[in-house]
């Protein structure tokens, strides 16, 4: 008897703590782009408050995507030395420290508190998919959708409300942006059992994988990151000013860049899992590059109903290419430190090109005013994102 309440007590202990898990991710996920979305349509507020250029307030993206590029190369060490349990609680600490001290004055604090935020995410965001690797193999379709979906979902929501919070609630772009910092604290709350576990043994172990910055095949990967990195990062932060210079409100440009990444959940989901059953993948992202040509030049119209047509091809297109871009990490991997490797290989180099986005664009405003250059740069990236696609869509391995 005392055998079976043993057994039985250590099911239901197995079956918390994977809820627990399970819990845990989708708050991590939710915490990975809100801090980044929420930004975009508060630029124009941001702005006049602290009477900033238009290529500095494109820099404040920047600056999270430069951090994101420099940390991307430590995040694998730091993982391996805390175990990637502890080190992504340790990224989501800091980044809502950074959420909170962005807020609190000039200039100066803003770009501090920015930096921690980049700084935290990218923590938490290169250790997770090794995390889902080395913990539930058998679940790694799923659980990178999950993170997908998580990631773009509240991105979509962050997007959306920005304005509302700051105007409609009164709480000025400051508390707009630090309302984020309870989901964080929620989510530390509840991964706080995989920060104190004691980190699994990966197979492999003590080996440090393979060179990954030398493998042709992970810089085709690491470049393919880079355009969908461009490309989502230079429209969520600037798409909503040129909704605005098109006719459109500030609150309902918010409204937009939120309905298109809401569309992107239908890719972000279901693209890992049909991702893991192929061989190759380079089809499905010839797909999702034609998306994208549709989708941008559907935005040099004027028309708010030909605009909505365009965001939800972008949408889709956008949630699809985030999906396999973090499928990719795994399936031309073998070894778990190789993933993770990559994975910091993938969100540094990738985001040196996307850092590049924003800031050139408001730069670029500043000097011709013309906002048909972003559209024009948007489809050069797509070419981009293509080439590289091609080729590390192939069935390979590092």
């Amino acid at each position: 008897m005392g055998l079976v309440l043993r057994k039985h007590s250590e099911v239901l202990k197995k079956s918390s703590d994977q809820f627990l898990l399970f819990l845990g991710i989708i708050l991590i996920s939710i915490n990975l782009r809100t801090s980044i979305a929420s930004v975009g349509p508060l630029i124009p507020f941001i702005r006049e408050d602290l009477d900033i250029s238009n290529g500095l307030a494109g820099s404040l993206t920047t600056l999270t995507l430069i951090t994101f590029a420099i940390f991307s190369i430590f995040s694998p060490k730091i993982g391996k030395r805390l175990g990637n349990g502890r080190a992504i609680f340790l990224g989501i600490l800091l980044l809502s420290i950074g959420v909170v001290v962005r807020v609190l004055g000039g200039v100066e604090i803003l770009f501090v508190g920015t930096a921690l935020t980049g700084v935290g995410i990218v923590i938490a965001n290169v250790l997770m998919i090794p995390f889902f690797k080395a913990h539930l193999p058998e679940k790694l379709g799923l659980l990178t959708a999950i993170l997908s979906t998580g990631m773009s979902l509240f991105a979509a929501i962050a997007s959306g409300i920005s304005v509302p919070l700051a105007v409609d609630l009164g709480w000025g772009w400051r508390g707009s942006l630090a309302f984020w910092v309870v989901f964080m604290l929620l989510a530390l709350a509840v991964w706080f059992p995989q920060a104190k576990a004691k980190p699994i043994r990966n197979k492999g172990e003590g080996q440090v994988g393979k060179n990954v910055w030398k493998s042709r095949l992970a810089w085709q990967v690491t470049l393919f990151m880079g355009a969908q990195s461009v490309m989502y990062f230079t429209m969520v932060t600037w798409l909503p000013d040129m909704l605005i210079s098109k006719g459109m409100s500030p609150v309902k440009a918010g409204i937009a860049l939120s309905y298109m990444q809401l569309i992107s959940l239908i890719g972000t989901f279901f693209a890992p899992s049909f991702l893991m059953k192929l061989r190759q993948q380079h089809m499905v992202i010839l797909g999702v590059s034609l998306c994208y040509l549709l989708g941008y030049l559907l935005l040099f119209s004027s028309q708010e109903w030909v605009l909505f047509v365009a965001m939800t091809i972008i949408g889709i297109g956008s949630g699809a290419s985030l999906s396999i871009a973090y499928t990719l990490i795994s399936l031309r991997t073998a070894e778990d430190q190789t993933t993770s490797n990559l994975s910091g290989m993938v969100q540094s180099a990738g985001y040196v090109l996307a850092a590049l986005g924003p800031m050139l664009f408001g730069i670029s405003l500043d000097l011709v005013g013309n906002w048909d250059f972003l559209i024009w740069f948007l489809l050069a990236m797509t070419i981009q994102f293509l080439f590289f696609g091609w080729s590390a869509g192939k069935d390979q391995k590092i």
